[in-house]
């Protein structure tokens, strides 16, 4: 097991992660922005009070803020960070108004809103897409070569040689779809159809739990079947397979991401789970103590988690923007400055309230406390 690097190549990391996933998103939300003619008041990298900056030609502030922990574009007509409408843009020119993010039609404040988490999203999609193109992609049939000392999958009656057809009606091609529709889910039944002799069967297998380490001696707990591929090989791919894979394997982590939170809802999984700013600076440095292959994927990870967490419907991230702007497409009218404005509290609360909890989560864990 290796030793976790130290607070200098945690914070290290921390900075070459978070700072140009945060530039990647705000940049979104800036030139789709810009494209549609907002102006822009402010970008900021981090909150808080500004460390150095400097104004464009266009009157633009561009600062780097003294909290690390996220980032904001605040366009002309915005009232705060948090994109809350200004009262005092009644009082503008007509040219002024023009500019301004309220003024500009529905479909297009949604592409603004929505432009900061796709970036994100297209950002993991590109390093996956260099990493199918440079290092192919694993192709394994979905036939069970072995078993495991402990194994679910052979306690519920399969066989060596059983080719795995489906997983709860989720079609299988290739042994390394099964990880999706598995990992997840400990202590779950699924069903299996399987091949075997030319015939089909359906098997419930209940998946076993596994807490496993890395390197580093970081648990997590997953599902396992207990079984192991049968012939395996890396296949090279061009471009246009790449990107199609990372998209693939971008939208397969978002999913199991929902899953995940869904899971933490229920009850199915424990709070203690969810990560915060102190864990990811502690992974970051001990991904960058690996290499910077290790760290570009763990960077790519981290991208997909911004996107997720951003299109949560909560008042105060863009997915709330973009709730607001469903309810206003319903009801052909925005919703009353109020309403907005209580959401929005209600909504930065919220998300606060959670920075807080995961944060006690991320220094309890710490060797220093035990964890």
């Amino acid at each position: 097991m290796l030793q976790s690097p130290g607070f200098l190549m945690a914070l290290l990391g921390f900075l070459l992660l978070l700072g140009p996933l945060v530039l990647a998103h705000e940049l979104g939300h800036y030139l789709v922005g810009r494209w549609f003619g907002v102006k822009a008041d402010a970008f900021s990298i981090g909150f808080g009070k500004e460390l150095a900056g400097w104004t464009d030609k266009r009157g633009t502030r561009w600062k780097l803020s003294a909290l690390p922990l996220g980032g904001y574009v605040q366009f002309a007509g915005d009232m705060n960070a948090t994109s809350m409408p200004d009262p005092a843009i009644d009082h503008l020119s007509p040219a002024e108004r023009a500019q301004l993010f309220q003024s500009k039609p529905l479909w297009q404040r949604s592409l603004i809103v929505l432009a900061g988490p796709l970036t994100n999203l297209l950002l993991a999609v590109v390093i996956f897409a260099a990493f199918n193109l440079a290092f192919g992609r694993i192709e394994a049939t979905p036939s069970i070569a072995e078993f495991t000392e402990q194994s679910a999958a052979r306690d519920a009656g399969l066989k060596v040689g059983d080719r795995i057809l489906a997983v709860n009606d989720h079609p299988i091609e290739s042994f390394t779809e099964i990880p999706e529709y598995i990992v997840p889910f400990p202590g779950r039944t699924v069903t299996l159809r399987v091949e075997r002799g030319g015939s089909t069967l359906v098997v419930p297998v209940r998946i076993a739990a596994a807490v496993e380490k890395d390197e580093f001696g970081n648990e997590a707990r997953i599902g396992r079947l207990g079984i192991a591929a049968g012939k395996t090989e890396i296949l090279p791919v061009g471009p246009v397979e790449a990107v199609t894979l990372g998209v693939e394997q971008s939208l397969g982590i978002m999913r199991m991401m929902a899953t995940g939170i869904g899971q933490i809802i229920s009850g199915e999984r424990s709070v203690r789970e969810l990560g915060g700013p102190v864990k990811i600076a502690k992974f970051s440095g001990e991904q960058l103590s690996l290499g910077w292959l290790p760290f570009v994927s763990f960077a790519a990870l981290i991208s997909i988690n911004l996107a997720f967490i951003n299109l949560l419907p909560i008042p105060a991230l863009d997915g709330g923007h973009l709730a607001f702007y469903a309810a206003e497409a319903v009801r052909r009218k925005p919703l009353g400055l109020r309403s907005q404005e209580w959401a929005f509290r209600t909504g930065l609360a919220l998300v606060l309230a959670l920075m807080v909890a995961v944060t006690i989560n991320d220094v309890s864990s710490l060797p220093i406390f035990g964890g």
